[in-house]
């Protein structure tokens, strides 16, 4: 892989600690992620600071709301610098194509590059039973391929899928450059915490995944840089594998 993959989940609660996280971790990692948590507690200003201090960011909150509002806070972060963020898929097609075109056009007009897009499918921490509990009566495997290719379809960039589903999403959808994200990525041994549908960071390489989001394993780890260097020696492998196996 030439784009280091490894996003790491910056789920704490004070713009402190996470400075203390993306200071220990430096470059070694790809992107940091900044989701509901330490949003609500810090807001914009840490963002700011992670991209100030030269690393990159990939904003985790899920909007969902009607295509005006979405797309509003699409260009607000846009604007911020971010890397990346993402949008529910379910908030549908028009939603997610008036947030495309939206930012796209706020980043020609201002002059900035534009993020990466992503349609989160079903969360991590579902399984078939909670899809049922909220009626939804599909097999998880069918509604994100059913959700990925909605994503392709309204012009965003890609998915945030489970790794399980990373193959059959490289099946649905066939376009060129479509990102997948996966969280719900454990190093071998590790606990699964409230994820339900997991890989490690090798498998989900090998299935395809573009980039792997990890939280506990690195920033509960008492050397937060070796943790991350040993997950990054394990993508490394598996890229190598995937490559040899084609020659």
């Amino acid at each position: 892989m030439k784009t280091n993959p490894l996003v790491v989940a910056l789920d704490v609660p004070t713009g402190a600690q996470a400075m203390e996280i993306v200071e220990a971790l430096g470059a070694t990692v790809g992107m940091f992620k900044i989701g509901k948590q330490l949003f609500t507690a810090e807001g914009p200003a840490i963002v700011r600071r992670i991209i100030d201090a030269g690393r990159r960011v990939f904003l985790d909150l899920k909007f969902h709301d009607i295509p005006n509002t979405v797309a509003a806070a699409g260009v607000e972060a846009a604007r911020l610098g971010v890397s990346m963020f993402n949008v529910h898929a379910l908030g549908g097609g028009a939603m997610m194509r008036r947030t495309s075109d939206a930012v796209s056009e706020a980043a020609a007009r201002e002059g900035f590059p534009p993020p990466i897009i992503l349609g989160v499918t079903v969360l991590t921490s579902h399984d078939q039973t909670s899809l049922d509990e909220i009626g939804i009566r599909d097999t998880v495997e069918n509604e994100v391929t059913r959700l990925a290719r909605l994503c392709a379809e309204s012009g965003i960039n890609g998915v945030v899928a489970s790794p399980l589903e990373i193959a059959a999403v490289r099946a649905a959808v066939d376009k060129p450059g479509f990102v997948i994200l996966t969280p719900g990525v454990r190093p071998a041994g590790a606990a699964r915490n409230d994820q339900s549908r997991v890989m490690t960071p090798g498998e989900a390489v090998r299935a395809g995944a573009d980039f792997l989001v990890v939280g506990r394993p690195i920033t509960g780890a008492q050397d937060v840089r070796a943790a991350a260097e040993i997950i990054l020696e394990e993508i490394e492998l598996a890229a190598a594998a995937d490559v040899k196996s084609e020659d």
